[in-house]
């Protein structure tokens, strides 16, 4: 018998910056694997070569339709970044 089974897995909206104040936006299953990988240099493109990153905001879990739509929210949002950025900017 071939399970159907719909996954009801948790996604996760985070911000990441670095010591240039620089944003990234993402959405992951685990947060602390994927700031990680971003770390590694095995994250994002975007995020490769601009680190370290340091974990400044992330959303209550989601599922996957409702966290895109967030992220993509998230990224358009510029008083969103710009509130996260004043007030996170102490390192």
């Amino acid at each position: 018998m071939i399970e159907t089974s719909i996954a009801t897995s948790s996604y996760f909206v985070y911000v990441i910056r670095n010591k240039k104040n620089t944003l990234y936006t993402g959405i992951a299953l685990n947060i602390t694997r994927r700031l990680a990988q971003h770390n590694a240099g095995k994250g994002a493109k975007f995020t490769r070569g601009r680190g370290p990153w340091v974990l400044i905001y992330t959303s209550d879990p989601l599922p996957i339709g409702d966290a895109l739509r967030l992220e993509s929210k998230l990224k358009r949002d510029r008083k969103f970044k710009l509130a996260l950025k004043n007030s996170n900017s102490s390192s």
